[in-house]
């Protein structure tokens, strides 16, 4: 097989099944993948809710610090069903690959995928490939779709969302951003900024033991803590206020939003969990976060306050400024 991705790969006919064959199937293998049909079959157990999400994952540069497409692409399904309070059960997992890639950069994601997966306790069930002509996709794209088991009596969502509940995160925000960044614009720090993406599975359960009543969970990507705060602010018509002093950056990310001119409020989380949950039950979720190898930096950081559907930042040096969603090119192209 050659080295590089070529448009024959992506017609159906005999490069195609060489390429899953010997790409695919030793990278990902599991019973239900190598069925081999157009549908997984799967048998979902115990009783509860099925919960679905999708996802398509572009992030240029494709390798960054503390991660690549192929973590992320998982990280980020995987994640969006953690927060739903579920637990992930399979993904799928869809590739766009431009003619020319190399195969030993496939191999790359493939094996970053893998191992994020098993990390997840999930399996990568089905999938598909399409090759496109040079130019046309930059290098690779992937599209992953997951499901996941709610158990009964959860429910978890901005409608839960009540007055004096506390809201906490789980460490340093814009990481990943910074990580992304620095390595598209080839700039280097003393101290590099590593990506934060990871699966939350493990963590979410934790807390979810922890602090019975949870209302509602968000993983923070695109736009950032800032969006996700005045999102949920929207959609649960309460007031969110949240203290500068209390959000965890850390002085890498911050330096570097000094020089660059950011705000690391807006720049994403890959690996982050934004909680609400009762007043009395905070110091038991802030526990269960520290005691998490993804939470030691864990922080409660405001309460959500009366009607209003806002969100509001208390800065340092007290004053307020309302968080709005984030406007604008930013930082493109990071997830």
């Amino acid at each position: 097989m050659t080295e590089r991705v070529t448009l024959a790969h992506g017609d159906g006919g005999e490069a195609t099944h060489r390429l899953i064959a010997e790409i695919f199937y030793p990278a990902l293998a599991n019973p239900a993948l190598l069925q081999g049909g157009d549908s997984a079959v799967l048998d979902p157990p115990g009783a509860g809710r099925l919960a679905l999400t999708t996802d398509s994952f572009v992030v240029h540069p494709i390798f960054f610090p503390g991660g690549d497409l192929g973590r992320l692409a998982v990280c980020g399904t995987v994640n969006d069903l953690a927060v739903a309070g579920a637990r992930p059960l399979w993904l799928s997992a869809g590739f766009i690959i431009e003619e020319g890639f190399p195969l030993a950069d496939l191999r790359r994601l493939l094996g970053s995928m893998a191992a994020a997966a098993a990390e997840a306790g999930v399996q990568i069930v089905a999938g598909d490939t399409k090759v496109v002509g040079r130019g046309q996709a930059d290098g690779c794209f992937i599209n992953t779709a997951g499901v996941g088991l709610v158990p009964q009596g959860r429910d978890l969502g901005a409608h839960r969302i009540r007055t004096g509940q506390a809201i906490l995160v789980s460490g340093p925000v814009g990481e990943h951003g910074v990580a992304v960044l620095s390595t598209r614009a080839g700039l280097a720090f003393e101290t590099p900024v590593v990506s934060d993406a990871a699966p939350l599975i493990a963590l979410a359960q934790a807390v979810l033991t922890a602090a019975p009543g949870a209302a509602c969970m968000r993983d923070p990507t695109r736009g950032g803590l800032a969006t996700a705060l005045a999102d949920l602010a929207a959609d649960s018509g309460c007031d969110l206020v949240v203290e500068e002093a209390e959000i965890p950056v850390s002085p890498q990310v911050e330096g570097a939003c000094d020089l660059l001119g950011l705000d690391p409020l807006y720049l994403a989380c890959e690996g982050r969990l934004l909680l609400f949950c009762p007043a009395e039950e905070a110091e038991a979720a802030l526990a269960a976060m520290r005691a998490h190898p993804l939470g030691r930096g864990a922080h409660i950081i405001g309460r959500v306050g009366g009607s209003g559907g806002r969100a509001f930042l208390r800065t340092a040096i007290g004053g307020t400024r309302r968080l709005e969603r984030l406007t604008g090119e930013n930082l493109p192209r990071i997830c």
